[in-house]
């Protein structure tokens, strides 16, 4: 074939040069509308101006506060099992379930619910840095489902939790509660307190007075973690929900903070929690304030044969008609003046069983002395 073209002929143009014309083309029309950047043509859309936000209101500010005081006395558990690896024969730990707890003193204390441990076989507590530290259990008290574990710190690594108290609070106070919902550590739920007085059923089958309702919610994994007030103090240690999918639905439930105060430090000095006044049931103080006492521990209820009835204590009595006949009121045991149920455990507190003891109760408008045996 001739190399040299017909002078007479048209030159064929390539291929590939007529794709690269038609792909120029297309992009000048592009950028021209506005599709592309680059050169020439419209500028590319820019994004929308941010709209500034403004100051925090007073109420978030509070809210982030309390959950940067507190959430370093927070802790998640993980609780273990020992197992025998079929091949090996060596001893695993294996992990059981998680819940939350809180640092309640310097000396490395932790206090959670009962029902988080209770079968474990070891536990391990994770602090707000990350760091994991071997916890003992150091006691229970099931009637309350509370429990004690305690880990070996250097001093100044722990922060203990505010301790408030439970027997003032009021229906429609704001509640935070942190937890380790779903094993999500260091989560914050807000919320009111919903009821006071309520009675749930505890891990041993007995029932838990005076327990707070909240609408905090509360999930799988938030058990024995804190409920604060709106100063940021510990008023309840979170238990239970009520729930037929184990899911958060409306209904918490936390053990207040005076019963944490009656049982904790026994469980720390003794293991176990030490009992008052025997044979002795008082009324919550939120539902003694209800039927009208304004100070001091009324008296629910005395058992047969007990110390109590021996003294001479008298009951709170439910007549055919339905009036309630107060029994009497506690205002000092053991020079200790009383101001609500919670006191009365204070007051026995360093007394052994067999010391007698005064106390003074109110009776109608009387003031009478009586002295019991513990």
């Amino acid at each position: 074939m001739n190399d040299r073209q017909n002078p007479g002929s048209t030159a064929t143009v390539p291929a590939w040069l007529v794709s690269v014309l038609l792909l120029s083309v297309a992009g000048v029309m592009l950028q021209n509308a506005g599709y592309l950047p680059g050169f020439g043509g419209r500028s590319a859309k820019e994004s929308r101006p941010i709209t500034p936000r403004g100051d925090l209101s007073e109420d978030e500010k509070s809210t982030i506060q309390i959950f940067r005081e507190a959430s370093p006395s927070v802790v998640h558990i993980t609780t273990l099992t020992h197992r025998r690896d079929r091949l090996s024969f060596n001893v695993l730990e294996i992990p059981e379930g998680t819940g939350t707890g809180f640092i309640y003193d310097d000396a490395g204390h932790v206090v959670t619910n009962y029902h988080v441990i209770r079968t474990a076989q070891a536990a391990k507590v994770m602090l707000a840095d990350n760091s994991s530290w071997e916890a003992r259990l150091i006691g229970a008290e099931p009637d309350k489902d509370i429990a004690v574990l305690k880990i070996d710190v250097p001093p100044g690594r722990l922060k203990k939790v505010a301790i408030g108290e439970s027997g003032n609070l009021q229906v429609g106070q704001k509640v935070f509660a942190i937890g380790s919902p779903f094993g999500l550590d260091q989560t914050l739920t807000t919320g009111v307190i919903s009821g006071l007085g309520r009675e749930i059923e505890s891990v041993s089958g007995r029932p838990i007075e005076g327990v707070i309702q909240t609408d905090a919610a509360i999930n799988p994994g938030n058990s024995g973690g804190p409920l604060l007030d709106s100063a940021g103090r510990l008023i309840g240690v979170n238990t239970m929900i009520v729930s037929p999918s184990g899911a958060f639905s409306g209904i918490g439930f936390a053990v207040p903070v005076d019963i944490v105060n009656q049982v904790v430090p026994d469980l720390i000095k003794w293991g176990r929690l030490e009992r008052g006044i025997p044979g002795v049931k008082l009324f919550d103080d939120s539902i003694a304030r209800r039927i009208g006492v304004s100070r001091g521990a009324l008296v629910d209820s005395i058992a047969a044969n007990s110390p109590a009835e021996s003294a001479g204590l008298r009951p709170t009595l439910l007549d055919d008609q339905g009036v309630i006949h107060r029994g009497d009121i506690l205002v000092e045991a053991a020079g200790r003046t009383i101001r609500g149920a919670g006191d009365v455990q204070a007051a026995l507190n360093g007394k052994s069983p067999g010391d007698e003891i005064a106390i003074v109760v109110e009776r109608g408008n009387q003031t009478v002395k009586l002295k019991i045996k513990l």
